[in-house]
């Protein structure tokens, strides 16, 4: 064992306590891991698949939360659909009761219409009649008439019987006149209700295909909303799962990966502190060696000034082996294989 120039502190030597308690120091631990590449391959992959799987994960979580506002908008647009839907069909009752009524006037229209001109008829054949009447006989003279008069009292009657006369065409003519006029108003009103019933159908018409529209539209944006949500929440879920068997797997893998380790250690060690083919090299395992030449002594060869250094008393080859196990462990925690010549 080549010699140790500086003693260690106590806080070195506390830790050398401590990593000694491990049974495995740096270099030790390096080597003794290094014939494990396929579990710690195995770790390193799934490590690799846990976060890629995280990330889609927050990249499928980054799109659900941008989703949320979509989904409430297009839920508050259904919720709007719903009551623009509500005030329609109250429009619609309405409209509905309007045409009714426009029907029931249209139909009161059409027999008065009829009435007026069956009584039109009537007037003109009269009109016709008496035009006629005119024609074959001409008009009364009224100056012959009142000449031809037998005294006072034929003469009132005659007078009168010429105004009954002209009051009977004036008010044939002025009736046949009003007759045409109704007829027309009447016309005109039922042809204006026509319209206005028309016109009305068609806006309960455009009314009912604008709620036809935006309700299907709402329903059918909050449907793929819902429906891709939950598509993601489901891969959500798968990927957790994945995520947990791998972290399992990569727990199973470190765990066996240590059990190898600690088994090698117990073998490569065999009873002593270090590994057993540098204790052979170094003293042939003989606790009470001495090396006549630097004055090293134990199984470890253990120099005296690092003996002391690292709290030994008296000298190495003289200590229990327990002792020189424990101050060889303190050893090779802190300087690892260096500290021995053989391990070269």
């Amino acid at each position: 064992m080549g010699p140790v120039s500086e003693p260690f502190g106590a806080a070195r030597r506390r830790a050398g306590r401590l990593a000694c308690a491990a049974v495995a120091g740096g270099a030790l631990v390096a080597v003794l891991l290094a014939p494990q590449p396929a579990a710690a391959q195995s770790a390193s992959e799934l490590r690799s698949k846990v976060e890629g799987a995280q990330a889609k994960a927050e990249a499928l979580a980054s799109r659900l939360e941008s989703q949320a506002a979509d989904l409430e908008a297009s839920r508050a647009d259904a919720v709007a659909a719903a009551k623009r839907e509500a005030a329609l069909n109250t429009t619609l009752a309405e409209g509905q009761e309007r045409a009714r009524e426009l029907e029931a006037e249209v139909a009161d229209a059409r027999s008065d219409l009829d009435s007026a001109r069956a009584h039109l008829r009537r007037s003109q054949r009269i009109l016709s009649d008496r035009l006629v009447e005119i024609y074959k006989h001409g008009t009364a003279d009224p100056v012959g008439l009142l000449l031809e008069s037998d005294g006072y009292d034929d003469l009132a009657v005659r007078s009168e019987y010429l105004q009954r006369i002209q009051d009977a065409d004036s008010s044939l003519v002025d009736r046949t006149s009003d007759l045409r006029a109704q007829v027309s108003a009447e016309l005109g009103r039922v042809s204006a209700a026509r319209d206005e019933q028309l016109a009305h159908v068609a806006e309960l018409t455009a009314a009912r295909d604008e709620i036809a529209v935006v309700s299907a539209e709402a329903t059918a944006r909050a449907n793929e909303l819902v429906a891709a949500r939950e598509s993601q929440e489901t891969q959500l879920a798968a990927l957790d799962t994945q995520v947990g068997k791998w972290e399992r797997g990569i727990q199973k893998a470190e765990q066996v990966s240590a059990a190898q380790a600690e088994e090698e250690v117990t073998e490569l060690m065999d009873e002593y502190a270090i590994p057993t083919s540098i204790v052979m090299c170094e003293s042939g395992g003989d606790y009470t060696a001495v090396n006549p030449s630097s004055g090293a002594g134990g199984a470890y060869q253990i120099m005296p000034s690092t003996w002391e250094a690292y709290g030994g008393k008296g000298l190495p080859q003289d200590a229990p082996p327990a002792e020189q196990d424990r101050i060889a462990a303190l050893i090779w925690a802190d300087v690892g294989a260096s500290a021995w010549s053989c391990a070269a």
